[in-house]
């Protein structure tokens, strides 16, 4: 895509800042600066005054720098308004046009506030939606109906984030719009992945860990003989719903299924993108704290948390559980440390399963919140509650 911002990367090299070197002044990955200057993105409020000190410029020419300057005509755009306006024509090439904008702002999950895409992905899912209703029988019409499961399925995961995973009966309407039209499609993987987002609201929304149990050993069961990688995903979280229930043997045999089928899970897995190298390591963490078994679920948990620069979303909740970890074991100073990159990571990203986390982990500290330390990160965490 051309640059639209053309003022604003100048404006970046004439101060002497590579993309990379901005970025980690301002403490994003490079590629939001990348979305920054194509204007696939805007600068959070919050971060703003920053970025204008780096720039050199004013609150008021920082604005003007983020002013579009495009003239281009986008042919990606021709071609979405030309499929809006004859949804019956649709084609191949349609799909593989909307399945990349889908896969775009899925990129995007884990380092943007869940908020910030709600209504980029809402659009998509009723422009999908549309099409894949008014399309012809065939392949088209598959390809638009197994996109609509996956952006049903993600606005559920966006609605239940952005609201701090309060919302359950919204988020869960949404993963059973996806797990609907996954059965009627007959696709296994994306049915179980619309249950396990389900199971998630019930092991960490109502903190019913039987309620969620059940629905991960079904996920699990579903998508058996068409994802490793989904199946693999689905026992992970079974391990910790019985980690939860305080059962550390069949903690421990769900773990090791889980590790045997994502051993076994090869690139062409439907769902292998899913699956990152430390997600292993994330939920084998929160096992051993569930269990009480602290400096299992320190040691872990430290070695997860330096695998995930990039995924900000991710590390908070790594981090809030480790925070956690170094509480129950007296370890004010490193608890403290944990808290405050945890934080770092919500001022950016505002996951909902981060934030809790966090909340949850203050908590714990209030007996020592008269230590000069401890006040300093609780004062950074009200910050966080007042733009949140």
């Amino acid at each position: 895509m051309a640059l639209k911002r053309h003022r604003l990367a100048q404006q970046r090299e004439s101060r002497g800042f590579t993309q990379e070197a901005l970025a980690e002044l301002m403490q994003v990955d490079r590629s939001t600066v990348v979305r920054w200057e194509s204007g696939r993105a805007d600068p959070r409020p919050w971060m703003r005054p920053r970025l204008a000190r780096a720039l050199g410029v004013t609150a008021a020419g920082l604005q003007e720098l983020l002013a579009t300057t495009a003239t281009d005509t986008d042919p990606q755009a021709d071609r979405r308004q030309y499929a809006m306006q004859h949804p019956e024509r649709s084609d191949l090439q349609t799909c593989a046009m909307l399945r990349t904008d889908f896969q775009n702002l899925a990129d995007r999950y884990d380092q943007e506030p869940s908020a910030s895409l709600l209504a980029e992905a809402g659009r998509q899912l009723g422009h999908v939606t549309l099409l894949a209703d008014e399309a012809r029988r065939g392949r088209v019409q598959r390809e638009l109906r197994v996109l609509q499961a996956d952006t049903a399925t993600f606005m559920g995961q966006l609605v239940w984030d952005a609201s701090q995973r309060r919302d359950h009966d919204t988020a869960k309407s949404f993963y059973d719009q996806g797990a609907s039209v996954a059965r009627h499609l007959r696709d296994h993987t994306l049915e179980g992945h619309a249950l396990l987002r389900t199971a998630y609201v019930a092991l960490y929304g109502d903190r019913d860990a039987t309620a969620g149990l059940s629905l991960c050993l079904r996920a699990a069961t579903t998508a058996a003989d068409s994802s490793r990688a989904l199946a693999g995903l689905a026992m992970l979280h079974a391990a910790e719903a019985h980690a939860m229930l305080g059962d550390a043997s069949d903690c421990e045999r769900a773990l090791a299924k889980a590790e045997g089928h994502l051993s076994g899970t090869d690139p062409t897995d439907a769902a292998a993108e899913l699956i990152s190298p430390s997600q292993l390591g994330r939920l084998t963490g929160a096992c051993y704290l569930s269990l009480g078994q602290l400096h299992r679920a320190e040691q872990v948990l430290t070695a997860t948390a330096a695998e995930l620069p990039d995924r900000r979303k991710s590390r908070a909740i790594v981090l809030g559980n480790l925070t956690l970890a170094h509480i129950r074991q007296g370890e004010v100073d490193a608890a403290v440390h944990a808290l405050d990159q945890a934080i770092t990571d919500l001022e950016e990203t505002r996951g909902g399963g981060g934030m809790n986390i966090v909340f949850g982990a203050a908590r714990e500290l209030r007996p020592w919140r008269q230590q000069p330390r401890v006040q300093d990160v609780h004062d950074r965490l009200l910050a966080l509650m007042a733009t949140t």
